[in-house]
């Protein structure tokens, strides 16, 4: 179950963020599609969401805080990441918060950029490609990743669609800032 929530997460932080087209600050991520070892994983999203907000008052701030800690916070049926003026600045996706996976290839072709990942975090080998398409302030995603660790082998696969939401974070963390690892 670790691996798979791992996966989940990773899925959620491969947002784009490449120059001129990504913007520092708030950003909202719808997930359209998230299939993980071939079983769509929307309806245990959805449990997860009403988990969180069936928690303890306390208990849920306290989950939020952290969360907000790793530049994740949750909103509806949304995740919400704050992108750091550094990894807006970068051309490159942002595949994981800490910055340890970097894209092997990248094609841009006007507004889609296409990319593939090979990287090996905590353990686990992720391998997969990607396509983003820019229009305004909205971003789609959609991505092909297998994960390999000691567990086996896990696929993923992901569509989303990002909404800038403007400049103030409302307090949660950047992801993408001071790339761990290089």
């Amino acid at each position: 179950m670790k691996t798979i929530v791992s996966i989940l997460v990773l899925g959620f932080f491969a947002a784009p963020a490449l120059a001129g087209d990504m913007k520092a600050g708030l950003w909202e991520v719808k997930t359209i599609k998230q299939i993980v070892d071939g079983q769509d994983m929307h309806a245990q999203m959805q449990a997860m969401q009403k988990q969180l907000a069936a928690l303890p008052p306390a208990q849920r701030k306290q989950m939020e805080a952290m969360m907000a800690s790793q530049g994740v916070g949750m909103s509806g049926n949304a995740m919400r990441i704050c992108i750091s003026e550094e990894a807006a600045r970068r051309n490159a996706p942002v595949i994981d918060p800490e910055g340890r996976c970097q894209p092997g290839k990248m094609v841009r072709s006007g507004n889609t950029v296409r990319f593939e990942i090979d990287c090996v975090m905590d353990g686990r080998r992720t391998t997969g490609k990607g396509e983003s398409t820019f229009a305004g302030n909205s971003v789609r995603s959609r991505m092909d990743m297998t994960t390999i660790d000691r567990d086996g082998k896990h696929t993923l696969q992901s569509e989303s669609q990002m909404t800038y939401l403007g400049v103030d974070c409302r307090g949660l963390a950047p992801v993408g800032a001071s790339a761990k690892g290089k």
